[in-house]
């Protein structure tokens, strides 16, 4: 019988240079003892105007400063880098055979996370690049405001049109408003189709960015817009944020066809929204709390083998992320070793004209 031959679904490659990085640390780690020794030894209990607590302090911030550098070797002294190959995951396994994936986003606080900005992070992971048949996004809001679930019903509607532009016109990022930033920045498309296209569906953006942006500044959904769909009577009984029975409404799903395909007739991903039970007298741990929720209500509507959990403020910049990670999960070799993968963070416009977009690059593609 013919031994298949499997090649790796991802590599593992060791930094270059790591000798001179380790001859470095250690000489560095040699130089910052030697500071906290000269500190220790000339500390003066009885100092003349105030020097000896200034002498304190100084030890204080190199011992500080000192320390986390010293944890921070745990990343560098043996640094490595892992490149996952999709295309071998693409000829190995047809889309059918692609294991399930719950898409979990928290948001906790409409006016700390406003509702256009979580939207787009489920925007942007509804679009991935994976069968839709197996991919189900799941929002959990704490804050169990019908304002987060107006966006998110927007989001359901304005998803049958950007899905299919993003998969026509191979988008990327597949957030809405990050993608139309990065338009001001870059040429617009010359082909008039694309152009054309862009511009119908930047004005549908836009028209739900002032529906929505409108709610939040009044601090209510519109009584006509209530009065449309039924998932708005989960507010009927509403006593407060911290006081409330569950709240789980089904927006998107294969088992309601009419209402759950984009406007070229293809299915879209399951979409839920889930404001878990809360009671004063009960402490509910946080975003813990919230993912325990979310896993109980996904095993019963999708029960997913693959999880992934993505912050309500950060959009994923990859329609490949999840095809990325299943390439560790389902290698030959090492995927059962294999419990979690992480995706580095990068954060734009935090202070004003910061020129590096706060992208912490020296922590995420040196380190």
């Amino acid at each position: 019988m013919e031994k298949r031959e499997y090649y790796s679904l991802f590599e593992t490659t060791r930094a270059r240079g790591w000798f001179i990085y380790r001859v470095f640390a250690i000489f560095m780690f040699v130089a910052i003892c030697f500071i906290w020794f000269y500190r220790l030894s000339n500390i003066t209990i009885n100092g003349e105007d105030g020097k000896s607590w200034a002498w304190l302090g100084l030890f204080g911030a190199e011992l500080w400063f000192g320390l986390n550098w010293l944890f921070s070797q745990a990343l560098r002294w043996n640094l490595v880098f892992r490149k996952p190959f999709k295309t071998r995951l693409s000829q190995r396994y047809e889309e059918m055979n692609l294991p399930g994936v719950d898409i979990f986003v928290c948001t906790a606080d409409p006016d700390i996370e406003p509702p256009i900005t979580v939207i787009n992070t489920v925007l942007s992971v509804m679009a991935y690049d994976y069968p839709v048949e197996k991919l189900s996004v799941y929002l959990s809001d704490d804050a169990a405001s019908d304002i987060t679930f107006y966006a998110l019903l927007e989001a359901s509607t304005f998803a049958k049109h950007w899905l299919p532009f993003c998969k026509r016109f191979k988008v990327e990022p597949r957030s809405p408003a990050a993608y139309f930033n990065t338009l001001a920045s870059t040429t617009y498309p010359h082909d008039h189709n694309h152009a054309k296209h862009l511009e119908e569906i930047k004005k549908l953006y836009e028209n739900m960015k002032i529906r929505i942006e409108d709610a939040a500044t009044l601090g209510g959904v519109p009584k006509e817009t209530r009065s449309k769909h039924s998932g708005f009577s989960l507010w009927d009984s509403y006593t407060s944020r911290r006081d409330h029975d569950t709240m789980i409404q089904i927006l998107l799903h294969e088992k309601d066809p009419e209402n759950s395909k984009d406007v070229d007739g293809f299915n879209l991903p399951t979409l839920v929204y889930l404001a878990r039970e809360k009671r004063p007298q009960h402490r509910h741990n946080f975003k813990a709390g919230a993912m325990n929720a979310l896993i109980r209500v996904s095993s019963k509507i999708s029960n997913a083998k693959v999880i992934l959990n993505v912050d309500c403020d950060m959009y994923s910049n990859s329609s490949q992320s999840v095809k990325d990670a299943l390439c560790f999960f389902m290698d030959e070799d090492k995927g059962q070793e294999i419990a979690f993968v992480q995706f580095p963070q990068s954060f734009e416009n935090v202070t004003k004209n910061d020129l590096y977009g706060s992208a912490l690059k020296p922590v995420i593609e040196v380190s």
